[in-house]
């Protein structure tokens, strides 16, 4: 046994190592949940300084910047536009103007897409800083999820200005329960990330397979489109969880509510555990992958 900053004596052994401390918990499950909110709350100056190095860093050579952020879905939603006009793809009627459907699925899927291609690479981006310093490395994880958030309040200003050339008013109720509803999409690609990255880290080729399964991912949720009837795709987004976590808050956003409130709340429990399991497994684990970055 150890005894604690605070004076009590708790069951977890550390051995100092030169990759940092490393906890052996003979304590259980609240202990480690203790240590790990601890290593949160000392690194949060630390999470904000990463988070604008990587902020400044990926717009520091791009010819138009952060401009990056709206011009991407208004590209994406234009070519859905465009194949839904030419009879390629038929939508149907989605009760609002299709390219606010388009615009706002897509905004809520890019917190998953921009969050997991960030933080799959976090750590072995941050090579020789992870070998050479002993620094909290869910730091670099949570700094990469800020990316994901930052261009999340890009495209919802976009949005706004969509709703205006429309003259459509949302449900300002609708609105804020919507917003709060993209928080379980945020702590499954917060819990993905970080399996990702310690993955990344072993095998450099999780990139690429990553860059595939998002698009083949995102063709089979319902992210641009409406899933009508009792389809084959229809049946198998029934366990899809994005199917909920994207369209659970465009409907409140656009209808202010939905019909899929039973299905979501098991989705945001199912994130809440994917969330702690991630960290759970990254703080365990962040010592031993460091010599393998």
């Amino acid at each position: 046994m150890v005894e604690g900053a605070e004076g009590l004596s708790v069951g977890y052994k550390i051995t100092y190592t030169s990759r940092g401390p490393v906890v052996e918990d003979a304590g259980g499950l609240f202990l480690t949940m203790r240590l790990m909110w601890r290593e949160l709350l000392s690194a949060r100056e630390l999470i904000w300084r990463l988070f604008l190095r990587d902020f400044f860093a990926r717009y520091r050579q791009s010819a138009i910047g952060i401009a990056w952020a709206v011009l991407m879905p208004i590209i994406t939603v234009g070519m859905f536009v465009g194949m839904n006009s030419a009879g390629i793809l038929s939508i149907g009627d989605v009760g609002i103007p299709y390219p606010l459907y388009a615009l706002i699925g897509l905004t809520v899927w890019n917190v998953f897409t921009v969050g997991a291609t960030a933080s799959s690479g976090a750590l072995v981006n941050a090579g020789a800083m992870v070998v050479k310093i002993n620094f909290p490395k869910i730091s670099l994880v949570f700094a990469a999820m800020g990316q994901s958030i930052v261009e999340t309040i890009i495209r919802m200003a976009l949005i706004a200005l969509v709703f205006v050339y429309y003259g459509i008013a949302p449900s300002w109720g609708g609105l804020v329960i919507g917003l709060i509803c993209i928080v379980p999409m945020y702590l499954l690609t917060t819990g993905v990330g970080f399996i990702l990255s310690l993955a990344t880290g072993v095998l450099r080729d999780i990139p690429n397979i990553l860059n595939v399964a998002l698009i083949m991912a995102m063709m089979l949720t319902p992210v641009v489109y409406p899933i009508r009837g009792d389809s084959l795709l229809a049946r198998v987004n029934v366990w899809n969880p994005f199917n909920y976590l994207v369209n659970v808050p465009r409907d409140f956003i656009v209808r202010g509510q939905t019909e899929s409130l039973g299905g979501f709340a098991v989705m945001a429990i199912l994130s809440l555990v994917v969330f702690y399991a991630g960290w759970r497994v990254f703080y365990l684990a962040q010592a031993k992958i460091a010599e393998r970055i």
